[in-house]
């Protein structure tokens, strides 16, 4: 049988993951897989090697303290391949890992598949010429990405955004509203703190605060915080002692019949804006990392926008409060204006529409546009 080694290092690349698993089964079912995954892979039938949360990082300061753990993470993952000699290897996101893997690999002579263009035309775009013979395949999930690549000598194909597949956008707020007694006239919101401790750690004081500053001015305000399993205990030990405690939501379901009942969002940068931009959700944008992180990365990033939604718009769509902007007062100010504005929300609502199109890929899902791909390296095309 044909052995498919995946290799994914956060929860995010754990859902592409389980999704290019099943359109790769529903494609060929003689498939069989290992190598390193989360739970969604895990009940599409992948072994995990070692708990996926193990090589979940974030920050140049962050994985310091684990630099030794992760070599050896590394070591074990390359003799495992070596050891299973796999038809094809995919290797999801998570580039901090996943492309020195492919790099120690090499001389294998396994075929090599890239999920999750490196975003180096953000950031240190320098870093493309250490990229010749790391893969057979590099699959993109943004149309500008195939051109960028192009533009480096390094053929690349636009498979589409796994977000289209997510169901965010078939939510139902009665739903919703009826399993937690909710009435009609209650103000839901929605808190997305990330999926790394790290993250949430950073972010939830500020979270408190500024619901704090909303409450008297939404006395029927409802937070409603859709967090990822693998830090909800985290979050639920850290928002007990909240006044407004909010409802955590790990069920998927659930978490799109949030989205379908919110009048306004506020969350981290990344694929969840993407998700809130599916539901039609208004949204502010936060993050916060390490101060020197940051400066680190202020003099590196050559991008105008971080937050992906307005990446894809061109201009700015959705505010941007980052690092010294992430402050309760400013948030609270531009959430109390999005549940307040209509034609603000509005304004999202429209430019939603336009960068959700954008990620289509020419044909099918992007699952089953990204199994295409794979199966092709295993045929030899």
């Amino acid at each position: 049988m044909t052995l498919v080694y995946l290799v994914a290092g956060e929860h995010s690349g754990d859902v592409l993951g389980a999704r290019l698993m099943a359109a790769l089964k529903a494609a060929r079912p003689d498939l069989r897989f290992a190598g390193i995954g989360g739970p969604r892979m895990a009940a599409e039938g992948l072994a995990s090697l070692f708990p996926m949360q193990e090589l979940a990082v974030m920050g140049l300061l962050e994985v310091l303290p684990r630099l030794a753990r992760l070599r050896r993470l590394m070591a074990a993952t390359v003799a495992d391949i070596a050891a299973r000699r796999p038809d094809v290897l995919v290797t999801i996101d998570s580039p901090g890992f996943t492309l020195r893997l492919l790099r120690r690999v090499s001389g294998l002579g396994i075929p090599r598949v890239h999920y999750v263009a490196p975003q180096v035309w953000a950031w240190r775009e320098s870093r493309v010429r250490h990229f010749p013979g790391l893969w057979e395949r590099l699959l993109c999930l943004l149309p500008f990405e195939v051109a960028f690549f192009a533009g480096h000598g390094l053929p690349a194909s636009f498979v589409g955004h796994p977000v289209l597949e997510s169901g965010a956008d078939a939510g139902d707020a009665g739903r919703f509203r009826a399993l937690h007694g909710l009435s009609p006239d209650a103000l839901v919101l929605v808190l997305m703190p990330g999926s790394r401790r790290s993250e949430a750690g950073r972010l939830l004081p500020v979270y408190e605060a500024t619901l704090a500053l909303l409450a008297p001015r939404f006395p029927t305000l409802v937070p409603v915080m859709p967090t990822a399993a693998s830090v909800a205990e985290h979050v639920a030990a850290a928002t007990a002692s909240w006044p407004a405690r909010p409802l955590i939501v790990t069920d998927i379901v659930e978490k799109h019949d949030a989205y379908a009942a919110a009048v306004a969002a506020l969350t981290k940068s990344g694929t969840s804006t993407l998700e809130l931009a599916l539901a039609r959700v208004p949204m502010a944008v936060t993050y916060r990392v390490n101060p020197l992180t940051a400066a680190i990365a202020r003099r590196l990033i050559r991008v105008p926008h971080v937050a992906m939604v307005n990446l894809l718009a061109g201009r700015t769509v959705v505010p941007e409060l980052l690092q010294q902007d992430c402050r309760p007062d400013r948030l609270a100010a531009t959430l109390a204006a999005l549940i307040e504005d209509r034609k603000s929300a509005a304004d999202q609502r429209a430019a939603f529409r336009d960068v959700t199109a954008s990620l289509a890929p020419p044909r099918g899902t992007p699952s089953a546009a990204a199994a295409a791909e794979v199966l092709a390296v295993l045929g030899g095309g």
